[in-house]
């Protein structure tokens, strides 16, 4: 495990334009699921696992693939 892995990276402006866009994308495809999947513990289970996914997302954004803060400002 990297030294810093509960530490908080503060995120460049650049990233934070990266996370905002991954988080639309994700919002409107919980929308689109909440809209077709019927209420159900599998869909439940859908929601809170593309919850977590979306928090994954903003980790590998400020992320290196090492675990080190990502430094620059070449972020996607």
């Amino acid at each position: 495990m990297h030294p810093n892995t509960f530490d908080y990276i503060q995120p460049t402006p650049k990233q934070i334009e990266a996370m905002g866009r991954a988080r639309a994308a994700a919002k409107t495809y919980a929308e689109i699921l909440n809209a077709m999947v019927p209420d159900s513990p599998d869909k439940t289970y859908i929601m809170r696992s593309l919850r977590s996914l979306a928090m994954w997302v903003n980790i590998a954004i400020t992320r290196l693939p090492d675990g080190t803060p990502r430094e620059d400002d070449n972020t996607p």
